[in-house]
């Protein structure tokens, strides 16, 4: 289970463009060194490294040591234990609203009235 501490770390990690940019490659060519990396930026190394760090420490990227280099990896758990343990819990309740307002709807199409939510009273 994702702890509240986890889900900051992985909000402030996506939060910059950058990071979200770095995502995308390292998802896209899983392996890539650091160095391969970096040359997609127009930033010094350092500031990539940075980036790494915070990427890291979220949990959402893992590298490898190969030789001289490191080896990148994206690691979506985090953000799948934020989809599962948050999103799925709002998606359910607007499931349920939307069921309601559909059912609603259809009710007042045939009779003209508008059907009362349970635990209303007149």
């Amino acid at each position: 289970m994702i702890t509240n501490d986890d889900m900051d770390l992985v909000f402030h990690a996506l939060a910059h463009q950058t990071r979200r940019r770095i995502l995308d490659l390292v998802r896209d060519k899983p392996g890539q060194s650091v160095g391969e990396l970096a040359k997609a930026f127009d930033v010094s190394r350092i500031a990539i490294m940075n980036h790494l760090k915070v990427l890291e420490e979220a949990s959402l990227l893992v590298s490898q040591k190969d030789g001289r280099s490191r080896r990148l990896y994206l690691n979506a758990m985090p953000i799948q234990a934020i989809h599962e343990r948050w999103i799925d819990g709002f998606s359910a309740y607007w499931a349920d609203r939307l069921s309601f307002i559909k059912q609603a709807a259809e009710h007042v199409a045939r009779t003209n009235t508008v059907p009362k939510e349970d635990g209303e009273h007149d």
